[in-house]
């Protein structure tokens, strides 16, 4: 069968679509972060403000997306929530003042949320409808929407200091990016050969208190995303003020930590195959978190760079397989995995931070290696599903 009508690849395309538009429209106003303070005359602390705006969006965006996938469905809330985010960027460009500015972001806060369960949810869906891996894919579709958003917003400061053309062009994309996912999302959830109800009752969903696992699955996905959020934000400041590294090497830490991340993604779906989701998780922060406290302890740029290589790499697959497997729970399960992975990302940084000025930053950079020996110690709770069987063409990149 072609690629052109496999409903596996149609699937997997139009949730692509979803990933690349999140990962897109994120790095979109956040590279004209600069502007917009210059716009709106802001300070640093008012800034910091606007940023955590987004992230309490999001954090406490939970009982609303819990409602609303039960309520939609994972296709409309995302289609619902991209169109969305698409719109908030041309209400950020035009907002006259900083309480305005506050909302929107609140508000993209919310939509990020939505769009981040949503999404998982399709891809989580499309793997138990086909026994086919592909979330680790999808999760590199992500950052390399980031990616592009970085170039273009490269080229349109370059070509005009305008934010509103700017996002103008992005939101054109994202439109784009809409449209391809409408053709191929899944209708449900559920896998295509669930038997359905014969008559179905309206029933009145009640919150429950999580399960274990549930819980052990927010504890893994929480250090996890604190230690991924910490190493894009703080790795190189470590590189200049602690390895002392020259004012050119110090951005290679980012890059090298996210290049990692794609390529190991990119793989990371044949490891599923071949290995299962616990022992990738397993081994993959254990390399992390060992990898990053030796670079510590040897000090120096080089050894620095290798530890930031091998945390890249080991916990590039943890939020995919947390998400496929909180997934497996139900939507409520999802939902609060992934709020609690938006916590992760928004209380890891401040934290990091707070670390490096009780002491210094090595000691900072060795609480994220904590962290991912703490998604090792998770993981070994969390009942994993056995390693699925996938095709040669799944097992290597496309």
């Amino acid at each position: 069968m072609s690629r052109l009508h496999d409903p596996f690849r149609r699937g997997q395309l139009a949730i692509a679509a979803l990933f690349l538009s999140l990962g897109f429209q994120y790095a979109t106003w956040a590279a004209r972060i600069p502007a917009i303070k210059t716009d709106l005359d802001l300070s640093a602390a008012e800034v910091g403000v606007l940023l955590m705006a987004a992230g309490v969006g999001a954090a406490a965006s939970f009982p609303a997306v819990a409602w609303l996938m039960r309520r939609m469905g994972s296709r409309r809330l995302a289609l619902l929530s991209q169109l969305g985010l698409a719109l908030l960027l041309l209400a950020l460009a035009a907002a006259p003042n900083y309480p305005v500015a506050l909302l929107v972001m609140c508000a993209d806060g919310v939509l990020v949320g939505c769009l981040n369960v949503a999404m998982n949810a399709q891809g989580a869906a499309l793997e138990t409808r086909y026994e086919r891996n592909t979330m680790a894919r999808l999760h590199a579709v992500f950052s390399a929407g980031s990616l592009l958003a970085a170039l273009l917003a490269s080229g349109m400061t370059a070509a005009t200091g305008s934010v509103p053309a700017h996002f103008g062009v992005a939101v054109v994309l994202l439109a784009a990016l809409g449209v391809t996912a409408r053709t191929g999302l899944l209708d449900e959830d559920a896998p295509a050969d669930a038997p359905a109800p014969a008559e179905p009752e309206p029933v009145r969903r009640r919150w429950t208190v999580p399960s274990r696992l549930t819980l052990w699955m927010c504890c893994a996905m929480v250090f996890g995303t604190v230690a991924e959020g910490a190493m894009n934000d703080w790795s190189a400041l470590y590189l200049k003020d602690i390895a002392e590294a020259s004012a050119e090497l110090a951005p290679l830490g980012i890059a090298v930590v996210s290049g990692m991340m794609v390529v190991a993604r990119l793989f990371a779906d044949g490891w599923r195959g071949r290995w299962g989701d616990g022992r990738v998780v397993l081994l993959g922060s254990a390399v992390a978190g060992a990898g990053l406290a030796v670079a510590l302890l040897s000090g120096g740029v080089a050894p620095a760079l290798a530890g930031f290589a091998c945390m890249g790499l080991g916990i590039a697959a943890v939020t995919p397989c947390v998400y496929a497997a909180a997934a497996r729970q139900g939507s409520d399960a999802l939902t609060l995995v992934a709020a609690m992975g938006t916590t992760g990302l928004l209380a890891g940084p401040p934290l990091i931070g707070f670390i490096a000025g009780a002491s210094n930053l090595a000691w900072g950079m060795g609480a994220v290696a904590a962290s991912a020996g703490a998604v090792a110690l998770c993981s070994t709770r969390i009942s994993w599903t056995a390693p699925a069987s996938v095709s040669q063409s799944e097992a290597s990149p496309a």
